[in-house]
């Protein structure tokens, strides 16, 4: 196996050992065989490059490509032209599914469950990390820096996992980075017969190199520093992370759960794919709880509110946790006037169900739970520290069954300034269909009561809305805009676009996210489901509080308050549970198993398989402007880097002439070894004058780019090597060209200061050799066609060949 081989076979093995301290934060290890095979073959890919060879940044290029294509096959297959063709829609799938796996990093605790969207994180992760150790390590011949990525690898499995044994996992990724440290040395040695830089004997004459004339430093010497600053930092940096011991970004905030407070929590959406929602196999129970409410209808599980709308999404915002107290703060904006009912209910989680939130009723007022949780006031929710979720929780909660008369809804006063500037907020991008309709819906009301009557109305029965989860759709302004049109969605849309018009007319709202009554049980307790997932608009009214509407058809029940000549809180119209199909986390519902017989033929209870997915970001932007933002990104970005870009695939054409056997070879490669010499240091700011002979310019490059020992003997080599194969009567190669040449270069970057190393870099000046080579196309061009003559600053300068 040739140097590079075995190079490159260290790095697979690194990344891999690396990869292993992902292990614990899945309950599963399926997801390490598929990044096992898959970045075996983007591997192979760089070695066949390498072998062509092509140049590197096509090398880089195809890993890249095949890495798309590998991820659409095991992830997007479906919706991929030939089943691996990363087309729009399987780009946008994959968009979609790490979104997904965003919201359930935040949402399960370690280990978690190995869902789509965490399986194709962890896979795109891993072979993200190889391709840059192999792009490093490999292709460019550098293994040192390929620690930082093989250290964030790393860096993200500690900082995430519980302890235990994160040691033994730090332990395999050292020996996994210092294994390539040691191959790329032997590499290197087995290449050149020395460390290059370092002290020895020169080819063809005396030795020892003048290191104290600026001579670089040794690449293993460097080797060893970065690395050991990379596994320094490996230690410090999980340390550092104490907020994410718990869980999978379990949103736990900075605090421990006994501390004097403070840490904050950034809720993430729990809206996840609808499609992965269906695939559901049963409808499983996830919560059971008895309670002594005479209005089971209205018993509400809430997990959290989604109060920020920035027209791609319902978020909810970032807040400040708190301990928890032992009786909770009274709602704001409840008056005293406002009959209410404290009622007692006992709650069980199943140990399926792991959620960061605890789904409580609303407004709850005192919790009794074990472990380590914080309090959020504004949303009065409970959210897990220190990794504690819902996973077989069982707690007493006493909450409030608040019963307001429509008299005292329409009587409310306007809600707080404070209050009605941060919940009436919608973006820009709101179409304006949402405004009129509110607008012609509302037409005629008195208050702001009146308004959220017939807005639910409006969807509920009067609109003409069809409850249908097959609806592939966003959940950002252009959505709502189809949903008006379309007229068909399931509660996430019902709810997030009657908050959204409810805004539009002055009224605070937002969307609150939980589970439905359930169904009852022969010994007298409710069962929760998967299917009873659900989502609904909470709207403030001063002297009541947040108060429930329910727009969406045939899920849920409408409030007492919101009925036509309905006493408020009559216990005599029993709820009909809520069972549309979700996920085993608060998302959204799809169709009932238990629907009625009669709603079954009316086609009001939804379709049992979706035929797309549903993820937090709006999908109404055109796909073409899509593509065509990006390639306008990739040019602005890709064209500063032209000039180093043409020069590293220079100076690999012209290291790579083999010696061949005929005079022409020997010729070629040496007057392309002596090309690359003149311009690397016209690089490094000596500009070639072709009206010297090469030994006069060999020796003008030494004196001016102040080369030592080494450089001064390797330059003048070539030059002796290029004045043979011009002058001699049988031209012979010379040996060692390429490492002569490199011998130049590492001298010459000694020599100069890091702003000229850099320049030499990113804006060679060679590379106005492009240029020139176009100007004199043209003039060929020019002579044949009778053409206009070139600028003047298009022709070459004299004194400037090399």
């Amino acid at each position: 196996m040739s140097g590079r081989g075995r190079l490159a076979l260290c790095a697979y093995a690194a990344t891999l050992m690396a990869a292993c301290s992902m292990l614990p934060l899945v309950d599963q290890v399926s997801w390490m065989m598929q990044a096992v095979f898959l970045l075996a073959i983007q591997y192979g890919v760089g070695a066949l490059g390498r072998r062509v060879p092509l140049p590197r940044l096509l090398t880089v290029a195809a890993q890249m490509l095949v890495t798309l294509v590998l991820l659409t096959m095991v992830f997007a297959r479906e919706q991929a032209p030939a089943g691996f063709l990363p087309g729009p829609q399987a780009v946008r799938l994959l968009a979609d599914l790490l979104s997904a796996g965003a919201d359930d990093v935040g949402r399960y605790a370690i280990p978690a469950p190995a869902t789509a969207g965490i399986r194709l994180m962890l896979v795109g992760g891993v072979l993200l990390v190889g391709l840059a150790v192999d792009v490093l390590a490999v292709t460019f011949r550098s293994a040192a820096p390929a620690g930082l990525p093989l250290l964030a690898l790393y860096s993200v499995a500690a900082g995430l996992s519980d302890g235990g044994a994160d040691w033994l996992w730090f332990l395999l990724a050292a020996c996994g980075y210092l294994l390539l440290l040691l191959a790329e040395g032997r590499d290197r040695l087995s290449q050149w017969g020395r460390v290059f830089g370092g002290a020895g004997r020169s080819r063809g004459g005396p030795a020892g190199g003048d290191l104290s004339g600026g001579g670089a430093l040794a690449p293993v010497r460097t080797g060893r520093r970065i690395g050991a600053l990379a596994l320094g930092v490996a230690l410090v940096v999980p340390a550092a992370l104490p907020a994410l011991d718990g869980g999978l970004l379990a949103g736990s905030g900075a605090g421990n759960g006994r501390g004097g407070g403070g840490g904050t929590i950034s809720a993430v959406n729990p809206l996840v794919s609808l499609q992965n929602n269906l695939n559901q196999p049963e409808n499983r129970q996830v919560m059971s709880y008895r309670t002594n409410s005479n209005s089971p209808q209205d018993f509400y599980l809430r997990i959290l509110a989604l109060d920020q709308f920035n027209g791609n999404e319902w978020r909810a915002s970032t807040r400040r946790l708190k301990d928890v107290p032992k009786r909770l703060p009274s709602p704001g904006g409840l008056s005293p006037e406002v009959a209410v009912t404290e009622i007692s209910s006992n709650i069980s989680a199943s140990p399926s169900y792991r959620q960061t939130y605890l789904p409580l009723p609303y407004p709850a007022t005192e919790v009794r739970v074990g472990g380590h949780w914080r309090y959020e006031s504004e949303g009065r929710t409970l959210v897990g520290d220190d990794g504690e979720t819902t996973r077989g929780a069982q707690y007493e909660v006493s909450s409030l069954l608040v019963q307001p008369t429509s008299e005292q809804l329409a009587d409310a006063r306007p809600a707080p300034a404070a209050l009605q500037r941060e919940y009436t907020q919608v973006p820009d991008s709101l179409p304006k269909v949402v405004k009129e309709t509110a607008d012609e819906v509302t037409k005629g009301s008195r208050n702001a009561y009146e308004q959220a009557v017939k807005l639910q109305d409006y969807f509920a029965s009067d609109g003409g809305f069809t409850y249908d989860t097959s609806v592939n759709s966003g959940t950002g302004s252009a959505a709502i805009g189809r949903f008006l049109k379309d007229k068909e969605g399931f509660c996430v849309h019902f709810s997030f676009t009657m908050a959204a018009m409810a805004r539009t007319l002055g009224i605070p709202a937002r969307v609150a996210i939980g589970f439905t009554p359930g169904t009852a049980q022969s010994d007298g307790s409710m069962s929760i489901g998967l299917r009873d997932a659900h989502a609904w608009p909470e709207l403030y009214f001063e002297g009541i509080g947040w108060t429930r509407f329910e727009p969406t058809p045939t899920r849920g029940t409408a409030p007492s308050y919101t009925l036509p000549d309905a006493p408020s809180g009559d216990p005599a119209d029993p709820a009909r549970p809520e069972t549309g199909a979700s996920a085993a986390t608060p998302v959204a519902p799809s169709a009932s198993d238990s629907c009625p017989p009669q709603l079954r033929k009316q086609g009001e209870c939804g379709s049992p398989v979706a035929s797309g997915a549903v993820g937090p970001t709006d999908s109404g932007t055109p796909t073409g402007t899509v593509l065509g933002v990006i390639l306008l990104v990739l040019f602005v970005l890709l064209l500063p880097s032209l000039p180093m870009l043409w020069r590293i695939r220079a100076r690999a054409r012209r290291l790579s002439f083999s010696a061949g056997r005929t005079p022409g070879d020997a010729v070629a490669r040496t007057l392309a070894a002596w090309r690359e010499i003149t311009d690397t240091a016209w690089d490094h700011g000596i500009v070639p004058d072709e009206s010297l002979t090469p030994r006069k310019a060999a020796a003008r490059i030494v004196r001016l780019g102040q080369l030592g020992t080494d450089g001064a003997e390797a330059v003048h080599r070539v030059a002796g090597a290029v004045e043979q194969v011009l002058y001699a009567p049988e031209p012979c190669p010379g040996a060692g060209l390429p490492e002569d040449v490199q011998a130049v270069r590492t001298a010459l970057r000694a020599s100069v200061g890091r702003s000229t190393r850099l320049r030499a870099v990113v804006a060679p000046r060679s590379a106005v050799r492009v240029v020139w080579a176009a100007s004199e196309r043209r003039s060929a061009l020019t002579a044949r066609w009778h053409l206009p003559r070139r600028p003047t600053w298009l022709r070459r300068p004299s004194h400037q060949e090399g």
